[in-house]
């Protein structure tokens, strides 16, 4: 028995099986993917459902058909997983930004586990079977974490909204309230999107490519210092913008200007002009101070990156006589973590 693949269904030789798009099947979640979908299997083809839990039973309607597999969405849960939360974000299922909010927070953590777990086996590392796998560290409030905001800005009639695009679409789901985002880049991204409009300033779409089209806001965790960049296919006039948003927020110290001219997805172009106040906000880690400028990549979220370095530097036992390379290190704050064992 084999399985062969044509125009959108799968078919069964020798037995009569096939499955097509918007078909509906009944399935049983055996584990979850590295995205959080959860994975069954239909007829011995892996299916793949988003939203659905490990242990639930679940009915879904086929959404694609590829060589190997399939992809379905969720309808309903006729057996609930016990650890099945309802997830308090009101744009949760739209936004895209968030895969797993539905699973319990420690069994989040035990998701995060399994993915390292799943990677190893996939790619097997010489020795792999014997590395030691430990337990990931949660927070103990995992919400309001997230120290960088990047949301994109488009008009809607005589508004101006700011949010994520739907997954796997460049619908925009407008957020003026996000649980994983600090609070302070939240007030200050809404306050933007009032000021854009009421400044009438132009606002990027597909069709007529002239306006802004991202803005990222980032706040220092030690400084409490903040900085934005403002993403455009073209020059635009902030004046008045930048003369009563840092009225409102005088935590704001980098205003900047990014062109980004190409129709492509990427978010940022070659061209950054700092417009407003100083080059970069100070940042500091396990006691170590940096400037951040404002393309800088440091890690979102900083309450968990001090203990994650604190972790690597009693996992690594370094010596004043070993050399340690910190590639693609962005501000190289893993490198400042192991100071101390290199001191004197």
């Amino acid at each position: 028995m084999f399985l062969v693949v044509e125009l959108g269904c799968i078919e069964s030789k020798g037995k009569e099986m096939v499955v097509k798009v918007k078909q509906k099947i009944p399935l049983t979640i055996k584990r979850m993917g590295i995205n959080g979908e959860g994975i069954g299997f239909y007829q011995k083809t892996l299916v793949f459902v988003p939203g659905a839990l490990k242990g639930e039973t679940i009915f879904c309607q086929v959404t694609a058909v590829k060589r190997n597999f399939i992809e379905a969405k969720l309808l309903a849960v006729k057996k609930v997983s016990k650890n099945r939360v309802k997830p308090v974000c009101s744009v949760y299922e739209t936004c895209g930004g968030c895969q797993i909010m539905h699973l319990s927070y420690p069994k989040q953590l035990a998701f995060k586990d399994d993915v390292i777990k799943q990677a190893l086996r996939k790619f097997k590392p010489s020795g792999y079977e014997q590395f030691d796998i430990r337990p990931t560290l949660g927070m103990k409030e995992p919400e309001h974490y997230r120290a960088k905001l990047q949301f994109q800005l488009r008009a809607f009639g005589g508004s101006v909204k700011a949010g994520l695009f739907s997954q796997g679409s460049h619908r925009l789901v407008s957020i003026d309230h996000c649980l994983v985002q600090d609070q302070l880049t939240q007030e200050i991204i809404n306050e933007i999107t009032h000021l854009v409009a009421k400044y009438k300033l132009p606002i990027y779409n597909e069709r007529q490519i002239a306006g802004i089209r991202t803005v990222m806001v980032r706040k220092a965790q030690a400084s409490k210092q903040v900085q934005i960049i403002f993403v455009s296919s073209k020059e635009v006039r902030l004046a008045g913008l930048i003369g009563e948003l840092t009225k409102v927020f005088p935590q704001i110290k980098t205003i900047a200007l990014n062109i980004n001219r190409s129709k492509s997805s990427e978010i940022y172009g070659e061209e950054t002009e700092i417009l407003w106040g100083q080059e970069a906000i100070q940042e500091e880690v396990l006691g170590y101070g940096f400037a951040l400028s404002p393309r800088a990549f440091y890690q979102l979220n900083p309450q968990q990156t001090e203990v994650l370095y604190d972790q690597v530097v009693k996992a690594l036992d370094v010596s004043a006589k070993d050399h340690i390379i910190d590639a693609y290190c962005g501000v190289g704050s893993i490198g400042f973590a192991f100071g101390a064992q290199f001191s004197g």
